[in-house]
C-alpha cells in the first residue's frame, strides 16, 4: 500500500488538518498517510479527522516536538473536504489512572490481562483522557517490551498524556532496560500526582 507523508510540523491547528484534508483528497486508491506534527492538539485533531471518516488510525510520540499520526485510508476519501477543521480544546481533565498490576480483578490471571488490555483500550477511546497513568508494582510490565498495549499507550502519550512507571518496580522486575513507551519516575512523584488530581480511577 502506498504511503503518503504529510509534513506538518511548525503549523498551528487547523493547517495539520486542513494538509491532512488534502492529502487524502489526492488520493487515486487506498493509502497509508502519516502525518508528523509537533503538538498534542494536532495528534487530537488529525486523529478525530480520520475517526470521522471511519479509518483506522494511530499515533505515537518520536521524539520531544515530533508526533506522527497513522491512518489506513482503505476505502474512497471521498467528501474529505466536508470534514470539520475547528481547533478542539484539549482532551485531557485532571484525572490520574493508577494501575498495580498487569491484572484487572482477582481470579483468573489470563482473564485478568486480557481485561486490562480492553481497558487501556477503552481508556484511550474516551472523549476526555486521562491526565496521567502512573504505572507501579506488576503494573510496570506494561509499559515495558512485549506489552500487547503498548499501541493504546503511545497513542495516549501522543496526545498529551503523562505515561509514569516507577523506576524501583523496573528495577525489581528486571525492566530498566526494557521501558517502551513514558518516563520513570519515583515514589515522590507519584504521592505528588496523585495528591493533586481531581479524580483518581484504580482499574
Amino acid at each position: 500500500m502506498e504511503i503518503i507523508k504529510v509534513d506538518a510540523l511548525g503549523l498551528a491547528c487547523p493547517l495539520p488538518v486542513v494538509k491532512t484534508i488534502k492529502a487524502l483528497e489526492a488520493l487515486t486508491g487506498p493509502a497509508t498517510v502519516e502525518t508528523h506534527v509537533d503538538n498534542e492538539t494536532a495528534v487530537q485533531n488529525v486523529t478525530r479527522l480520520a475517526e470521522g471518516k471511519g479509518f483506522p488510525v494511530r499515533s505515537e510520540k518520536l521524539s520531544d516536538g515530533h508526533f506522527v499520526i497513522t491512518m489506513e485510508a482503505n476505502k474512497p476519501a471521498e467528501n474529505a473536504e466536508e470534514a470539520s477543521v475547528a481547533c478542539i480544546p484539549d482532551r485531557r481533565g485532571n484525572t490520574v489512572v493508577a494501575i498495580t498490576s498487569d491484572a484487572m480483578g482477582h481470579g483468573s490471571d489470563e482473564l485478568g490481562k486480557n481485561l486490562m488490555k480492553g481497558f487501556l483500550y477503552a481508556l484511550s477511546q474516551l472523549d476526555e483522557l486521562p491526565k496521567t497513568i502512573l504505572f507501579y508494582n506488576g503494573g510496570a510490565r506494561l509499559t515495558s517490551e512485549g506489552s500487547l498495549s503498548l499501541e493504546d499507550l503511545k497513542s495516549m502519550e501522543a496526545q498529551g498524556v503523562q505515561i509514569m512507571t516507577c523506576g524501583t518496580c523496573l528495577n525489581y522486575y528486571g525492566l530498566t532496560e526494557k521501558l517502551a513507551v513514558g518516563s520513570v519516575t519515583n515514589m515522590y512523584s507519584i504521592v505528588e500526582t496523585l495528591a493533586k488530581a481531581d479524580k483518581i480511577i484504580k482499574p
